[in-house]
């Protein structure tokens, strides 16, 4: 939604006003005359055809490879979005994906034993990298992996015969805005704790809303300042001695995989986002994927089926009678799991450190490139592969972002988390060349050189420039309409 019409650099035309009526990209086979409304029953029938644009094959090609190039992507340009961790993802990882693309999901599993002993093996790794036990690869994305696992929290206090009384879910106020919505979704009144000046979740402020009424406390560590919770076994310790559950955020375990594991820090419930840790494609390259690890006392709970092995064949177990359910169609996003296992194998335990460890490295360089350039680092100290920045006084950092798009950056997260004002939150991924940092450091500083009017009007070369942010949220235009 644009808010001055004025402000459009480059008017594309929408595919549907390319439309000629009797145009055709392709024939598909004649299909044999069937009675359909016998077949499929009149109701279902439409009334009328679907008003579908109507172009040749080259002007649908020509058409949304011309919209691709006007965006910004991780295979055109640097995206340094902290908490949402874009990561390349490796080409190599398709031609995997392309070995089991004749599979379908209603095949026996006799006849689908490596695409079985894949998903078996995806499961054993996870839950090596993360410490638990068991571990479901149903989930769709982080935030459905979020509500698997706070159904499983609460499955398990209903078989103890607490469910009612524990009725509460401690979150902190530096928590990825999905976390309170996972639990109240699933039923639970949420309560929020501080952060303490350091940054860290208040270790006595959480201990005072500790209590048998307390179900889960949800935590990401290290945290979407960046920062290492460093009282992580206390907490562990307090939530576990009134019999809550503690839940693992897992958005940033690229941070740490290979270096500390959630079950050896005291979590009992992991879910893993595989689109941001593990390399598989994000956002509008693909589905997420949001596999849940657990400990052994929470294993009966997970969703089916389960992927097992007996003997040396693989099978799928629905025999789980404690079992919150089937979650999703199927078994998952099965092409996610296929490229995160491309990943976890071609890296290794020694690669899986080293590409933690190098967006570590990235990032405590790139927070100290831009303190050189001007900018506040409110909590300095070293960080973990994000951290948050601001700009200095008087400049916003909306600005500062739109001005990045203008000299050829994609703007890092801004405004999150919400504890810090005027938050830009950068995250450089572990594949980021020094020279790439540095070139992305320089722009940063050169905006803040630049003239006040010019930043707050910046950009000026993109399709779109400026957008009505308020009417876009409110009345979002998500499907084209003849005539508008």
């Amino acid at each position: 939604m644009i808010a001055d019409k004025k402000e459009t650099i480059v008017e594309s035309p929408l595919i549907f006003e390319k439309s000629v009526p009797g145009r055709r990209g392709i024939t598909p086979p004649k299909a044999p005359e069937v009675d359909l409304a016998a077949l499929l029953g009149s109701d279902n029938l439409r009334a009328e055809p679907p008003k579908l644009p109507e172009v040749d094959e080259l002007t649908l090609v020509r058409h949304y490879t011309g919209l691709s190039r006007r965006q910004m992507g991780v295979d055109t340009h640097f995206y340094p979005l902290g908490s949402c961790t874009m990561k390349y993802n490796p080409k190599v990882h398709e031609a995997a994906v392309g070995l089991f693309a004749d599979l379908h999901p209603y095949q026996a599993p006799e006849v689908v034993q490596g695409a079985l002993q894949l998903m078996y093996e995806l499961q054993r790794d996870l839950s090596e990298i993360t410490g638990m036990d068991a571990t479901t690869l149903q989930p769709a994305a982080g935030a459905h992996g979020e509500l698997t696992g706070i159904l499983i929290i609460r499955a398990y206090h209903k078989s103890r015969g607490e469910h009612e009384q524990r009725r509460v879910v401690l979150v902190p106020d530096s928590a990825h805005g999905s976390n309170p919505a996972t639990a109240s979704m699933a039923g639970y009144t949420v309560k929020e704790i501080a952060s303490s000046p350091d940054g860290e979740v208040d270790l006595e402020a959480l201990k005072t809303e500790l209590g048998p009424h307390v179900a889960a406390i949800m935590l990401t560590n290290p945290n979407t300042l960046g920062l290492f919770e460093r009282k992580i076994l206390a907490m562990a310790q307090a939530a576990h001695r009134v019999g809550a559950q503690l839940y693992y955020d897992g958005a940033n375990l690229n941070a740490v995989m290979g270096m500390a594991r959630p079950g050896d820090m005291g979590f009992d419930v992991v879910h893993l986002n595989l689109h941001k840790t593990f390399t598989v494609p994000h956002g509008g390259g693909g589905p997420g994927s949001g596999p849940v690890g657990v400990k052994a006392h929470l294993a009966p709970f997970l969703p089916v089926p389960q992927v097992v092995k007996n003997g040396e064949t693989y099978a799928l177990d629905y025999d789980l009678p404690h079992s919150i359910g089937q979650v999703r169609s199927f078994y998952g996003n099965f092409g996610a799991l296929v490229r995160a296992y491309a990943y976890i194998k071609m890296l290794g335990e020694e690669g899986i450190k080293k590409s933690a460890a190098l967006a570590v490295l990235n990032a405590n360089y790139l927070k100290e490139l831009l303190k050189e350039q001007g900018y506040r680092i409110p909590y300095d100290r070293t960080c973990m592969h994000e951290f948050v920045a601001q700009p200095p006084e008087g400049i916003r950092t909306l600005d500062v972002a739109k001005g990045l798009l203008e000299l050829g950056f994609h703007p890092p997260t801004v405004y999150f988390p919400l504890i810090v004002k005027e938050a830009l939150m950068v995250e450089p991924t572990e594949t980021e060349s020094k020279e790439t940092l540095e070139a992305f450091a320089r722009a940063a500083g050169e905006l803040l050189k630049k003239d006040k009017s010019w930043l707050e009007a910046a950009p000026y070369s993109t399709p779109v420039r400026r957008l009505d942010e308020v009417q876009a949220n409110r009345k979002p235009k998500l499907r084209w309409n003849p005539g508008e």
